[in-house]
């Protein structure tokens, strides 16, 4: 079983850990990686950044001609 946990070390460098209730009672392996260089926490989306990028054609919602046979 594997559960990833993402938390930020304090100063203290103290941390508490929510174990999943599925995790069986028993000894377990932490092993710590650090986040890569470069690699920052994306933005929250701004509502709307792609207005204007894409175009729906007229007729989108209009049947096929290939596909009359099946309708």
């Amino acid at each position: 079983m594997s559960v990833t946990q993402t938390v930020d070390i304090p100063a203290s460098r103290r941390i508490l850990l929510d174990v999943p209730p599925e995790v069986p009672i028993g000894p377990v392996i932490l092993t710590f990686t650090s986040k890569p260089a470069g690699q920052e926490q994306k933005n929250e989306r701004e509502f709307g950044c792609a207005k204007g990028d894409y175009w729906m054609a007229e007729d989108f919602d209009a049947p096929l001609e290939d596909f009359k046979d099946y309708m």
